[in-house]
């Protein structure tokens, strides 16, 4: 007992320490600077005259008809403060949106935004801002994040940012999903820096904490129309109202209360009919012709044809999986580890801020080294940064044994930097093993998660309710037993198609279309023909091109438009290359869309602000549902109640392991 109340003595003097200890700012040294690169937790300052931009409504409109998402977002700020404000705002995406339209609306002026070259967009924005002129910037930072810059934001006004972007919808098993993200978790920010020396400014905005919510009001509709009858609608996020009909079906949320900013709105929806059948979409036009394909693949083999197989589980047990996402994981791990045959293998790797792997090399799947497992994993609480980088090359290391497919699974809400690293290290080992990821939380970062997917040759797949553990991974355990799909083939027989994406296919193990993109010169005619090898032979399907009719659905064109640019940035091995810099740069001002290397910029040209003094100000997300304080690090500052909340949160977080060292102490 004793040795808890020197723990508690030692905490309570590091705190006095903190709080007596001389505060440094930014501007005294260049070192103080660098804390803004991890994310840390916002505090409300009652200073009068600090002013903030926040975001009061978000309204989402968006068309499904069949695969194709056509989405409207509409955002409203308002400066409810006495003085001119700059501010930057972080907000996620689904991985798959083309985003080809932005509107600013500052009280009856509208302006619409023009796609630019990134740097061109940069400076016009900084020149508007020292001009006093009202202005506005979006630009992707990842696949799946953006970030909006505003300046110059007069004292009463309210600004409308409206977006307007298209996206590919793929079921997976004859489910539909459609996700609209609504926050971006907390990245961890490692040691790691670009080669400019720097980390990504983005990852350093302020968090509310954990339970705090802003007061801002979310409007989701969603209409799903088709042309065979809709069977299923449902949502596992949110209480949702539906009218619908056969084939129509219009949906908002329940309860307009409720908020919806704190994790991922998701709907699945099923069609009619056992599966997808062989389907070919057209789009002509006088720019361009445009084509989508999608093949169904062969039905599944029997589980006794496939071949042994062994699993490395690469499980986070970081801060941000405290609580019940790291609950939820257990869950996960304990039904896929426990359900193993007996002729495969596993192995089990924790990583946080380091890693610990269970066994030097996989061992059977025996009642035994299960239990070991699932001990070890019940023994996790959450704590520490995000290395996923170092414990996947521990995976790697493992020695293989070459009579056994190898493959790796990641369990991780994906808070991390350094995505591309990840990404690399998995190109360079295709080879040696097939990657899936489970994703674990209401707002997971998708990007990463469906990123190791993608490279890996696997699959991503996301739980974002402990509930839903076991029956996602019976849906991982009934992928893996699907007919692998190998050496596939596209060949063109009298149709003159080029630039078809993907220029590889994957190999394929779940009832999952084949789809691609492409476009083609002259008459729509000839006959595509897709071959490939499963287990049991050959697989082959063919469709007639000139029995479909081009229609005018010019979504086809973003659509292979971002399979194009996916494909040179989002999870390539250079994407800083020349070449690539200036194929992906003219595509965005192509297509009128944000890339890597495009923004949006809309201008005022009206001098709002003729004194040029404003506010920077970084807006607060809201923590994602069921993400706890531990994953956001803290950015000590001078005010008292900053110091306050600091020294009660350190408290917080060493107070459970001196509950449970009385505990112990007690039962022995």
């Amino acid at each position: 007992m004793k040795k808890y109340k020197r723990l508690l003595c030692l905490l309570t003097a590091l705190c006095l320490f903190i709080c007596c200890t001389p505060v440094v700012h930014a501007e005294e040294t260049d070192e103080a600077e660098d804390r803004t690169y991890a994310p840390y937790f916002y505090v409300e300052s009652e200073e009068i005259g600090v002013d903030s931009f926040p975001l009061k409504k978000t309204s989402v409109n968006a068309t499904i008809d069949g695969i194709i998402a056509d989405t409207y977002v509409v955002q409203t700020y308002a400066n409810e403060g006495s003085s001119p404000i700059n501010a930057k705002y972080v907000f996620p995406a689904s991985t798959r949106v083309t985003i080809h339209g932005m509107q600013m609306q500052v009280g009856n002026q509208r302006v619409t935004a023009t796609i630019k070259e990134k740097e061109e967009a940069e400076e016009e924005f900084e020149t508007a801002r020292s001009e006093g002129k009202t202005a506005s910037m979006l630009s992707e930072q990842k696949a799946n994040m953006f970030t909006m810059d505003v300046a110059n934001i007069m004292p009463g006004d309210e600004v409308r940012i409206e977006l307007h972007y298209t996206e590919l919808i793929m079921p997976t098993d004859g489910i539909y999903q459609f996700v609209f993200p609504t926050v971006a978790g907390p990245r961890y920010v490692g040691p790691v820096i670009d080669d400019c020396g720097t980390r990504e400014e983005w990852s350093g905005m302020p968090y509310l904490p954990e339970g705090s919510l802003p007061e801002n009001a979310y409007e989701i509709n969603v209409d799903v129309t088709s042309a065979v009858p809709i069977s299923a609608l449902s949502s596992s996020t949110h209480d949702i109202n539906i009218d619908w009909n056969e084939k129509e079906a219009h949906v908002t949320l329940a309860d307009p209360n409720d908020y919806a900013g704190n994790r991922d709105f998701v709907l699945d929806y099923k069609l009619t009919g056992e599966s997808i059948q062989t389907g070919l979409l057209m789009n002509s036009n006088n720019d361009e012709n445009v084509f989508m394909l999608m093949i169904q693949p062969p039905e599944r083999c029997e589980p006794e044809d496939i071949p042994p197989r062994e699993y490395i589980f690469v499980l986070d047990v970081s801060g941000s999986m405290s609580g019940f996402p790291l609950d939820t994981a257990k869950k996960l791990i304990r039904n896929l580890v426990s359900n193993l045959r007996e002729t495969d293998s596993f192995n089990l790797i924790l990583f946080s801020g380091t890693s610990y792997q269970m066994s030097k090399r996989s061992v059977p799947a025996t009642e035994e080294n299960i239990e070991k497992a699932l001990e070890l994993i019940n023994d996790q609480n959450g704590a520490g940064g995000t290395e996923l980088y170092e414990a996947m090359e521990s995976a790697l290391r493992i020695p293989n044994n070459l009579d056994t497919s190898r493959n790796i699974v990641i369990i991780s809400d994906g808070y991390i930097w350094g995505e591309s690293e990840v990404f690399q290290l998995i190109h360079e080992n295709q080879s040696e093993a097939d990657f899936f990821s489970f994703g674990i939380g209401y707002a997971v970062n998708r990007y990463l998660m469906e990123g190791i997917a993608k490279t890996g040759q696997g699959e991503s797949f996301i739980v974002m309710d402990e509930d839903e553990a076991p029956a996602v991974a019976e849906k991982f355990r009934t992928y893996i037993q699907s007919p692998i799909l190998t050496d596939i083939q596209v060949s063109f027989e009298g149709f003159d198609a080029y630039d078809v994406e993907p220029t590889t296919l994957p190999t394929l193990y779940a009832s999952k279309p084949i789809v691609l993109l492409g476009k083609w010169h002259g008459e729509a005619a000839g006959t595509v023909k897709i071959t490939g090898k499963t287990g049991k032979g050959t697989f082959t399907q063919e469709l007639s091109v000139s029995d479909i009719k081009a229609g005018n659905n010019n979504a086809l064109g973003y659509l292979w438009a971002r399979k194009r640019v996916e494909r040179l940035t989002d999870y390539g091995i250079n994407p800083s290359n020349p070449d690539v810099k200036n194929e992906v740069t003219q595509l965005g001002l192509n297509y009128h869309m944000i890339t890597p290397h495009t923004s949006f910029i809309a201008v005022i040209d009206t001098v709002r602000n003729p004194d040029g003094e404003s506010s920077d100000v970084n807006q607060p997300n809201p923590l994602p549902l069921g993400v706890s304080n531990l994953s956001v690090g803290y950015q000590i500052g001078s005010e008292p109640g900053e110091i306050f909340f600091f020294t009660a949160l350190v408290l917080m977080m060493f107070l459970p392991m001196i509950r449970r060292g009385k505990k112990a102490k007690k039962e022995s």
